[in-house]
């Protein structure tokens, strides 16, 4: 990874993001603390304080939200170094998460569970810790995604060797919200996968935006970036489905994989336009109706985000941003219309069926009293209706300027405040060339256009299998043998005599392999040696990975000498479940983040009927109605799961993982 301490604009926002999640854990505490002793006290005066304190603590935290949504609209860093004219482009905040120590819970399971020496896998504990912590910093290109991915397939192997279904490690997975800061801690790894999940789709989001976007590579460069991070994004909610944390939610990440595929939208048209756009008529017709699409996509960005539950979560900002860009693409389709009927007089030459089929394709109705092949040869008409889409443009250009006036952060973005301000002069001398003598006769609104594009836009799908990991703990034996699912006993030594060749037993099976067709009067049948053991050391060497050819060398090489080897039977697999699980964070009340998954029994009202669980949090809806301090925090949902059954032993790609 790269180096925390380095001084680079994205790593201190990184820094700051991190200090912001600390100070919000502070003041997420003493709320907690102050409902508390409110909740406690029958004392008039005492209740007056604490509703007192509990309204700077909200205040702050409100503050404290909104240095948040600062550091998320902090564009500018992401962006590329070089010299551009280009509306700025959104990329995600990595999340944060602490430092988790795999040292004592993994030597007490190789201990306890593999029956080996866990002083022996010292070092690779260390490179599983070392992997993570450079997985924090990542650098921004495709070597830091490739480290991300190694770490995901790594924790595969990892929950399959040492996180048994039946209890819970004692590891701590804590990891911070990108849009809220609250911190969420679970003891499932299936939240440190996802939330890595996250930071491979927000590194491919910080990737496309710092391309260039003046030369074509950079701009295809870009496209694929967005394109494969909304197929992260997309992958992380279609396999974890009730993930504890806003920015992972369903919702939102339907909200982000929209905007990723519209910012994906935006670097195509500018790809398209890089050229330079030829006034000629075809060509004008090909461009209003990209851009329009660019338009039509951002629109519905600006639609999701206000929607319930993410609208609260959302940056504001970006939601501005969103509709800014869609009022400036509409406005661009409106310009490049008007440019047509403005400029381009139907000449004697001119194939005049083509243009009227290619006009015709920008609108779903004319208005009323014109015809499009009339409007191709009435001067008047043409002009009359060229102005109305000047005016149109014109209209959206002004409320794009306006919105982002209103907007504190995007106010303070330089490049985006020049972009629309020329695209609004463009447009206004433009109006200002035409006739103005019939204006007060001219009644012709401007029909909306019809988007279509030539190029598909779609998420690309992550690539797991490209990056080549091996597993740190390979050493402990074959996956689908040596798993935390499966029990054996310990190993066993059973010293062998043969004579002549003979065994008393047969080998199968590939790696370890397994005791078949044994003699039960032979010396190592005596000795304790039973059907189906696997065979784990020959002679003092490790064994697990080899085949049976391998093994018979072992026997062989000693000739009719004696020879010791350990074997191991494997244990009965059924095993009862956890009856209930949690998700925790560090040891804060269940006022704000404390999800109770399952209920005891005994707790359990059977007669009522149990409410709905919701499938992720959201802030404050429960809290306002109960107390007024609560205004901008998660509020506790309660409900019950059901573990369920993983469908193969490697379960990276299992589509019913859940964080619950």
């Amino acid at each position: 990874g790269c180096n925390p301490l380095a001084e680079t604009g994205r790593s201190k926002l990184q820094n700051q993001r991190a200090v912001l999640n600390q100070q919000i854990l502070r003041a997420v505490r003493m709320r907690a603390g102050a409902e508390n002793l409110l909740r406690a006290t029958t004392n008039n005066k005492v209740r007056e304080q604490v509703l007192l304190e509990l309204s700077f603590v909200n205040s702050d935290l409100q503050i404290l939200k909104e240095e948040l949504e600062g550091l998320n609209i902090s564009v500018e860093v992401y962006q590329n170094t070089e010299e551009t004219f280009s509306i700025p482009l959104v990329p995600l905040g990595l999340k944060e998460t602490k430092e988790v120590d795999f040292t004592l819970p993994l030597k007490d399971f190789i201990q306890e569970h593999y029956s080996e020496d866990s002083s022996e896998y010292e070092d690779e504990i260390a490179d599983l810790m070392d992997l993570r912590q450079a997985c924090r910093t990542p650098s921004r290109d495709e070597a830091g995604i490739e480290m991300l991915i190694s770490y995901f397939l790594q924790l595969g192997y990892v929950e399959n060797r040492f996180f048994p279904p039946t209890r819970h490690m004692g590891v701590l997975f804590t990891w911070y919200d990108s849009f809220t800061g609250v911190p969420v801690c679970q003891q499932n790894l299936l939240l440190e996968k996802a939330s890595i999940l996250f930071n491979i789709g927000a590194l491919y989001t910080q990737i496309g935006t710092r391309c260039n976007r003046q030369i074509k590579a950079g701009l295809e460069n870009a496209v694929d970036a967005f394109q494969r991070a909304a197929g992260v994004l997309s992958y992380l909610k279609e396999t974890f489905t009730h993930t504890p944390s806003y920015d992972m939610s369903p919702a939102m990440l339907n909200v982000l994989v929209k905007m990723m595929l519209a910012q994906a939208r935006e670097c195509v048209f500018e790809q398209i336009g890089l050229p330079g756009i030829r006034n000629e008529f075809f060509t004008l017709v090909r461009m209003t109706q990209e851009v329009a699409k660019v338009g039509e996509v951002y629109m519905l960005v600006y639609t999701a985000m206000n929607q319930e539950p993410v609208k609260e979560n959302v940056p504001y900002s970006w939601s501005k941003l969103a509709q800014i860009k869609s009022d400036h693409y509409k406005a661009l389709a409106h310009y490049f219309i008007a440019t047509i009927l403005c400029d381009h007089e139907l000449q004697p030459g001119d194939d005049e069926d083509q243009q009227e089929k290619a006009l015709s394709q920008l609108y779903d109705y004319m208005p009323e009293g014109l015809m499009v092949l009339t409007v191709l040869k009435d001067k008047v008409q043409r002009k009359q209706l060229g102005k109305a889409h000047l005016r149109k443009a014109i209209f959206y250009h002004e409320e794009a300027l306006r919105v982002c006036g209103l907007c504190k952060k995007l106010r303070n973005i330089d490049v985006l405040q020049e972009v629309l301000t020329a695209a609004h002069k463009r447009s206004l001398l433009k109006y200002a060339q035409q006739e103005t003598e019939d204006d007060f006769l001219s009644l012709i609104q401007a029909p909306d256009i019809l988007p279509k594009t030539e190029h598909k836009i779609e998420a690309s799908a992550p690539q797991f299998s490209k990056v080549k990991v091996k597993d740190f703990f390979h050493r402990l034996g074959p996956l689908t043998v040596f798993s935390a699912k499966q029990r054996w006993t310990a190993p066993r030594t059973i010293c062998i005599h043969h004579k002549a060749g003979e065994l008393g037993f047969s080998l199968k099976g590939g790696s370890p392999v397994q005791i078949c067709c044994l003699d039960p009067v032979c010396s190592a049948a005596s000795m304790g040696l039973k059907e189906g053991d696997y065979i784990v050391s020959v002679g003092g060497v490790d064994c697990k990975w080899l085949g049976v050819n391998e093994v018979l060398e072992k026997f062989k090489s000693v000739g009719e000498q004696p020879i010791e080897m350990e074997v191991i039977s494997c244990q009965d697999t059924a095993a009862s479940m956890h009856s209930k699980s949690a998700t925790y964070s560090v040891g804060m009340q269940k006022t704000y983040s404390l999800i109770c998954l399952a209920m005891e029994e005994d707790k359990i009202d059977h007669t009522k009927k149990s409410p709905l669980k919701l499938p992720f949090l959201s802030w404050g809806t429960k809290n306002r109605q109960k107390a007024a301090s609560t205004l901008c925090l998660p509020s506790a949902v309660a409900g019950s799961s059901q573990t369920k059954k993983k469908l193969s032993p490697f379960t990276l790609l299992n589509s019913e993982s859940s964080l619950y």
